[in-house]
């Protein structure tokens, strides 16, 4: 708690000073679901946070008529100006930091204002699109050579998103003048000014080329250098300070700093980066949400012949070094499945399980929960979602829409969606599948710790299930709260002093609880399973 505070108006801007706090960072953390500031004060302390959904703007796409959800841009910034003139009348705020979701950009014309809509990543305009995406820009294996990178559905991958834009809305993408990294674009609104940094461009963008670190050959393929910031600016340097504007609007001083912005998984491990380096250990950081994100860092990328045409990259550091990281939307899994069960079984509750659900699970090897919700986008991109029980294959459409017109009829309803305890525990076996996938593609090994974060530490059943098929590996839940966050706010600390991250180590207490595990005889012949049906050989 904060006390001793007193308020102060110097030269028309509030200013709190406290007796116990000589600076504070505010954090914009911009998450798919929620939208965030955080109050950091100079130990790296959190101190107040506000939170925030925003719903997608739909409109319509010209060619085809379909739907388009889109970032609310406006929205969003009234609500951040509102939030942080009331925070800048009770910190004393010296930096601003940025940190957002991937794959997102804004489309800039020559006075700085948006003048394309600024798109869901997860609209795919179709399978014609991707074919005659690699048709101009090379072939998925290529790419994936040059940057690194694999190749998703939707527009996850950025460059895509460039191209729809420029095929569906020509008029606006003519206007363009520059094209910023979503970080970027908001770090553009508080300073007027334009860069790019490592993060966000090596962020399975197909932009980069990572070995040479330079824009990739797709960047000509598109016809966009020049409409890409010519200044690099790295992650935890100074972007700017605040425009007189919006100096006034959030009745702050001119002087304080914003960074460049930083990809909201690389901010989640910094914090670890400064923690391991305490102790030298490899490790590999599994942090989950609505992408489960494995991330593995690196002193040099070591991408194998193996690795091509499978769901693994590399990310850089904030410290530009690379980060081998492997991906699915585990929690947008989680989410999806738990909708259904909750309609057939018409409640709010949110399903639970224990171990003696997975042990019948295990014994009788016959019900399924299959990935991907989002098509080609996680460890097995051939795999169709839904659900197989004593042989047969439900499909998650077909079950959407059977449940949502409560009919009986066409595929039926597998009788697993009304069993709370093995409904959930069948998700937890697939989504421990696929964590043990992606840890192994990031290049775990026996003796690496794995340190889980992010929403699934409160799911006790998939920690235990995880530390129990990993007997070569200490599994550790963590203490940090809000990673993304703190990982942002370690970068303005960083610009604010100039000091390392290995300097602010002392600052990141991180604990971590070993898990204990519990009986799993017969998963490698239910996992063995799985795979087959993942993998489209039913």
């Amino acid at each position: 708690m904060l006390v001793n505070a007193r308020y102060v108006k110097v030269k028309n801007y509030a200013a709190c000073y406290y007796d116990d706090m000589k600076s504070a960072i505010a954090v914009i953390d911009i998450g798919m679901t929620n939208k965030k500031i955080v109050i950091y004060d100079e130990n790296l302390v959190q101190t107040d946070v506000v939170y925030k959904e925003f719903a997608p703007v739909m409109i319509h796409d010209p060619h085809t008529g379909s739907e388009i959800p889109v970032h609310d841009l406006s929205g969003m910034e009234t609500w951040f100006i509102g939030q942080l003139r009331n925070f800048a009348a009770q910190y004393p705020i010296r930096a601003i930091s940025v940190t957002t979701h991937g794959a997102t950009f804004v489309c800039l014309d020559r006075d700085g204002r948006v003048c394309e809509p600024c798109i869901f990543y997860t609209y795919d305009p179709g399978e014609r699109f991707q074919t005659d995406f690699y048709k101009l820009c090379g072939t998925r294996e290529d790419l994936q050579k040059q940057t690194f990178t694999p190749a998703f559905s939707s527009l996850i991958n950025m460059a895509k998103g460039i191209q729809f834009l420029q095929i569906a809305f020509a008029a606006g993408f003519k206007k363009t003048s520059v094209i910023l990294g979503f970080p970027q674009y908001w770090g553009f609104r508080l300073t007027g000014k334009a860069a790019y940094e490592p993060t966000y461009q090596a962020c399975h963008t197909y932009l980069w080329n990572q070995t040479d670190s330079t824009w990739s050959s797709v960047v000509d393929r598109l016809g966009i250098r020049d409409r890409l910031p010519e200044k690099f600016n790295p992650t935890c340097g100074i972007l700017g300070t605040l425009t007189a504007e919006m100096a006034g609007k959030l009745q702050l001083p001119p002087s304080v700093i914003v960074t460049t912005g930083i990809h909201d998984s690389n901010a989640s491990l910094l914090p670890y980066l400064a923690h391991a380096g305490k102790s030298s250990d490899d490790f590999i950081l599994n942090s989950t949400g609505t992408w489960c994100v494995c991330m593995h860092p690196q002193e040099q990328a070591e991408f194998k012949d193996d690795d091509i045409g499978k769901v693994v990259f590399f990310n850089r550091s904030a410290v530009n070094k690379p980060v081998k990281t492997s991906v699915f939307l585990g929690g947008m899994e989680v989410d999806t499945y738990v909708k259904l069960y909750q309609r057939e079984c018409e409640t709010d509750r949110f399903p639970a399980s224990d171990a003696d659900a997975v042990r019948s699970l295990l014994d009788e090897r016959n019900v399924f929960i299959m990935p991907e919700v989002v098509r080609g986008s996680g460890q097995f991109p051939d795999s169709e979602p839904g659900i197989f029980e004593d042989g047969r294959f439900y499909p998650l459409e077909t079950l959407r829409a059977d449940l949502k017109s409560r009919s009986r009829h066409g595929s039926g309803i597998p009788h697993i969606l009304s069993d709370r305890k093995r409904f959930f525990a069948a998700l937890d076996l697939s989504l421990v599948i696929q964590t043990v996938t992606a840890l192994r593609r990031a290049g775990m090994n026996n003796g690496m710790k794995i340190f889980t974060e992010g929403g699934f530490r409160r799911n006790r059943l998939y920690n235990s299930l995880l530390a129990s098929v990993l007997p070569g590996n200490e599994v550790h839940l963590t203490n940090m709260k809000e990673a993304t966050a703190a990982g942002c706010a370690m970068t303005a600390l960083m610009a604010l002093t100039g000091k390392t991250y290995a300097d602010l180590a002392p600052l990141i207490a991180i604990e971590h609880t070993q898990i204990q595990k519990i009986d799993v005889r017969g998963f490698e012949e239910y996992r063995s399973l799985w795979m087959t049906h993942a993998q489209g050989n039913l």
